[in-house]
C-alpha cells in the first residue's frame, strides 16, 4: 500500500470517528453520515477492507432477510474466536457500509472476516471497491417497484455485481428458481429444505401463490411450494428443475422456535446436524439455514454454531423482543407482500393481545403502497383484538383492513407513531403480548421513540 493511500485512509477513519463521536453526543440515530464523511475524503476508502482482512470477505444481498442472516453469520463467526467486521445495524448502501468499517475497525490492525449486508442495486458498487470471497444470496421477491422494477431486474443487478468478480463463490437459496441462473459461471454452493412441518398455531396462508417463468419462459411448477414462488420447482417444458442442495434441511416451525435438520458432506461422508433458533416462522428459518450453510463451508462446528444462535440477538425490529412497560412486544419489519404476509402467518391469535401496523411511504419504504392489497392481511380477518393502525399511511391501512373482513369497529386509527404506540401498550395488562408491524422509517422512528 503507497503511503499516500494509507495516509489518506487514516484521515478518512478518523475523521468519520470523529464525526460518530459527535452523533453519539447528541443522540442521533443516524448509520451513514460517519460514512459519507470517509468516502468524501477517501473515494476508495472501502478498497482498504481487502488489505486488512486476513480470511474472507461475505456479502450478503437478497429482497427479505439479508440483516438477519448477516447478523446470525456475524455472530456464529465470532462465537469461533474470529474478529468479523459487520455493518450490524442494516445500513447496506456504500456510505453505510463505510460508516460500518469507520466505526468498527481498530486503526493498525487486521480482522479474520467481513460480513457486508448489500442492497441488491448497490452491491454492483461495492464490487467497484472490494473483491469479495462470497456472496450469500436469501431470495428475491417483488419489493418497492418503483425503485427496484420487476424482479429479472434486479437478478440482472446482482448478475453484473457476480461477473465483476469472476473468482466468488455463490452461496444461494436453491428454493428460490430467480436465483438459479446467477453465477452459473461461478463456484456454486446451494441451501434449501426438502420438508417442512408446522407445529404452531399459524394459519396456512390464502394469498395466491406468486409466480415466476422459467428461464425457458415456460410456467414453473412445483412438487412442493413453500410459499410465494419459493420451493421444490420444476420446468414441464424444458425439465430445469431446483438444484440439489449441498446443504439440505428439515424444519420444524413452532410457535416460538424452529428446529433444523441439516444434511451435508464432511470428508467426504453424509453427516447430519440439529440446529435450533429462537427466531420465529419459515422466513427466519431460511435466514438461519443461510447462515449455517456459510458457517459450516467455513468450517465451523456445529457445537459453536448452536452457541452462537442462542447467544444471537436480533437487529432493531427484525423479529425483535422487548419487553415495554411490563409489556411482551415483538417488533417485525413489514416492506413487502410476500414479507408481510409470512409474518402475518406467524401471528398466533390465542396470545397476541394487541397488534399495531405502522405504514410509512417515504422513499426508503417505496411511495407506491400498492402492495398492501397483495399482502394476505386476509389471515387476520378472525382476529378476536383491536388492530391499531398508524403512520403516513394509516387510513390506507386500515381501509385494507377493512376490505380484509376485519371488524371495521375494531380497527383503531392513530396517525402519530408515538402515540399509537403508548395507545397500543396502554391498552393491555402488564405480561400481555403485542406485534408490532412497521415498515422501514416507521421503525427508524420507533427506534428513537423506544430509546
Amino acid at each position: 500500500m503507497k503511503t499516500t493511500e494509507k495516509i489518506g485512509f487514516y484521515n478518512a477513519l478518523f475523521s468519520a470517528k470523529i464525526v460518530n463521536k459527535g452523533l453519539h453526543l447528541i443522540k442521533s440515530a443516524g448509520t451513514s453520515l460517519p460514512g459519507v464523511v470517509a468516502l468524501k475524503i477517501s473515494k476508495n476508502f472501502l478498497s482498504f477492507l481487502s488489505k486488512y482482512c486476513k480470511k474472507n470477505i461475505i456479502t450478503v444481498t437478497g429482497t427479505n432477510g439479508k440483516t438477519t442472516t448477516s447478523g446470525i453469520l456475524a455472530q456464529l463467526l465470532k462465537t469461533d474466536k474470529n474478529t468479523v467486521l459487520h455493518n450490524e445495524k442494516g445500513a447496506n448502501m456504500l456510505s453505510g457500509i463505510a460508516s460500518s468499517l469507520a466505526v468498527n475497525y481498530k486503526p493498525f490492525s487486521r480482522f479474520d472476516y467481513a460480513v457486508l449486508e448489500s442492497d441488491e442495486a448497490y452491491l454492483t458498487k461495492l464490487y467497484d471497491y472490494l473483491k469479495a470471497d462470497y456472496l450469500l444470496v436469501t431470495n428475491l421477491f417483488r419489493d418497492q417497484l418503483d425503485r427496484y422494477g420487476e424482479l429479472d431486474t434486479t437478478a440482472k443487478k446482482i448478475q453484473e455485481a457476480i461477473t465483476k468478480n469472476p473468482d466468488l463463490t455463490l452461496i444461494v437459496n436453491a428454493d428460490d428458481p430467480m436465483l438459479s441462473e446467477l453465477g452459473k459461471n461461478n463456484k456454486r454452493i446451494f441451501f434449501g429444505f426438502e420438508e417442512i412441518t408446522y407445529k404452531n398455531s399459524s394459519k396456512e396462508s390464502l394469498a395466491p401463490a406468486e409466480s415466476v417463468s422459467c428461464s425457458c419462459k415456460s410456467d414453473l411448477s412445483y412438487e412442493k411450494r413453500y410459499y410465494a414462488h419459493v420451493g421444490k420447482y420444476f420446468c414441464k417444458s424444458c425439465g430445469k428443475s431446483r438444484p440439489t442442495p449441498d446443504y439440505k434441511a428439515y424444519a420444524v416451525i413452532y410457535d416460538d422456535y424452529s428446529e433444523i435438520y441439516v444434511k451435508y458432506q464432511k470428508n467426504n461422508t453424509e453427516v447430519e446436524s440439529c440446529f435450533k433458533t429462537g427466531l420465529v416462522g419459515l422466513y427466519n428459518a431460511y435466514n438461519a439455514l443461510a447462515a449455517v450453510s456459510a458457517a459450516l463451508e467455513s468450517g465451523i462446528e456445529p457445537k459453536i454454531i448452536q452457541t452462537g444462535l442462542d447467544n444471537y440477538k436480533s437487529v432493531f425490529g427484525r423479529a425483535e423482543k422487548r419487553t415495554i412497560k411490563d409489556r411482551n412486544v415483538l417488533i417485525q419489519l413489514i416492506k413487502n407482500p410476500t414479507g408481510a404476509s409470512e409474518v402475518l402467518r406467524t401471528i398466533n391469535h390465542k396470545t397476541c393481545d394487541k397488534l399495531l401496523i405502522i405504514i410509512n411511504d417515504n422513499y426508503a419504504d417505496g411511495r407506491d403502497v400498492s402492495w398492501l392489497w397483495d399482502a394476505d392481511f386476509e389471515m387476520l380477518k378472525d382476529y378476536s383484538g383491536e388492530i391499531v393502525v398508524s403512520g403516513i399511511r394509516a387510513y390506507d391501512m386500515a381501509v385494507r383492513m377493512k376490505y380484509a373482513g376485519f371488524d371495521k369497529d375494531k380497527i383503531i386509527v392513530k396517525p402519530n407513531i408515538k402515540t399509537a404506540i403508548n395507545y397500543t401498550i396502554d391498552s393491555v395488562e402488564k405480561n400481555s403480548h403485542v406485534l408490532i408491524m412497521p415498515t422501514y422509517t416507521a421503525l427508524l422512528e420507533m427506534q428513537k421513540i423506544l430509546k
